[in-house]
């Protein structure tokens, strides 16, 4: 008997071991075929195109409402400290900061992390879970390079400007100068002291210029021909900013398009206030740059206004035959989701945060009611944004 019991139990613990991979073989083609079944095309049935082309005029008008209405506040006359006008831009100013970051912590990184581990994506993606905090970190780096870079150029021009200055007053044509190069609008009040005398040359080692500044901007204003160092950084900034929110208008404008159509009018719903909002953003940091024409500021922010349509009309063209669900589609998603949200990232925390309120006399020498009514209008900002990413 026992001789029968040696022979049996190896042949049962084959059969069983033999059970146990089948079983593993059954799950893993189970597995296989379900991360083939969610990376598949999926066609869109019933594409109501009158909607999506309509969709495109819509949120062309959300955005250029939101876009807009901060500069026309700002430009159509002018205003006092203090007055309607000044609470509206100052509160607007801080809830498009809020917007910001709310749109780089929910909207964006979420979305980045997501993708960054789709089943679509190849094992050498996936075998590492935090590729959305690294490409976001490495575009705040890249960043902060451009801004040093961009800051010493125009330090290199104006070490140029002031020398061809100083050519042109030791050559003693100082009064032409004066007439045909320095602006009417800086030459309010001028002094020019003369001191120290180089052999039988005088040479002029100070100006003083009184200029006319901007309700409540606490920086330097255009020189001439060339910027100040936190003009120069205000005009980086928003461009920057500006770059971050146009990579993701082009992936919503996209989404939207080739979304089924059981989440289509709650998906533009969201978008709407999305746009609205975000363009209030951009439109607040505009009026922040010395621009004395109305153009520049219209041109950059119908930028902004445009990409979101040209995204949609993008996704209607290629609904047909479009994979959200690829390889290709997730990955491309996934970076530029993680790279915008570090541009917004950084552009909300050192050039808005810290230069408008942690390291600005003007915001620490301002009224405590100005203050709270602007961390509150950040507040909401936020927190508007974070509700909106529950459908977008």
């Amino acid at each position: 008997m026992a001789k029968y019991m040696n022979i049996l139990m190896p042949c049962l613990a084959i059969l069983y071991a033999n059970q146990v991979y089948a079983q593993s073989d059954i799950e893993a083609d189970t597995d296989a075929s379900s991360d083939e079944d969610a990376c598949a095309l999926i066609p869109l049935e019933d594409y109501n195109m009158g909607l999506r082309v309509g969709s495109i005029f819509i949120i062309l008008g959300t955005s250029a409402l939101g876009t807009y209405l901060p500069i026309l506040l700002h430009r159509i006359s002018p205003y006092k400290p203090g007055d309607i006008r000044d609470w509206l831009l100052t509160v607007g100013k801080f809830f498009g900061t809020g917007v910001i970051l709310a749109t780089a912590f929910v909207h964006m990184l979420p979305d980045a992390l997501e993708n960054f581990s789709s089943p679509c994506l190849t094992q050498g993606w996936l075998s590492y879970g935090a590729f959305a905090g690294i490409f976001c970190m490495l575009s705040s780096f890249a960043l902060q390079l451009l801004e040093v870079v961009s800051v010493a150029h125009m330090n290199k021009l104006r070490r140029r400007k002031q020398e061809r200055i100083d050519a042109e007053l030791g050559n003693g044509r100082y009064n032409n100068f004066a007439q045909e190069k320095i602006p009417s609008d800086i030459l309010h009040s001028s002094q020019i002291s003369k001191q120290q005398t180089v052999g039988d040359e005088e040479r002029i080692e100070s100006h003083t210029h009184d200029h006319d500044h901007h309700i409540g901007d606490d920086h330097g204003h255009v020189h001439g021909a060339f910027l100040e160092d936190d003009e120069a950084y205000k005009h980086i900034g928003t461009y920057i900013l500006e770059l971050g929110i146009v990579m993701h208008s082009i992936l919503i404008g996209i989404t939207l398009s080739t979304t089924e159509n059981s989440e289509f009018i709650t998906l533009l719903i969201a978008l709407v206030f999305h746009q609205f909002f975000e363009g209030m953003a951009l439109g607040t940091r505009l009026n922040e740059m010395s621009y004395k024409s109305w153009y520049k500021p219209v041109l950059m922010g119908s930028i902004y206004i445009i990409m979101t349509p040209i995204g949609i009309a993008i996704g209607i063209g290629i609904h047909s035959s479009f994979n959200p669900n690829s390889y290709s589609a997730v990955l491309a998603s996934a970076i530029l989701d993680s790279l915008s949200a570090g541009i917004l990232l950084y552009n909300a925390y050192v050039s808005l945060m810290s230069m408008e309120i942690s390291h600005s006399t003007a915001f620490h020498n301002a009224s405590t009611t100005r203050k709270v009514c602007s961390f509150i209008s950040m507040y909401i900002g936020a927190g508007l944004m974070s509700l909106i990413g529950e459908w977008a």
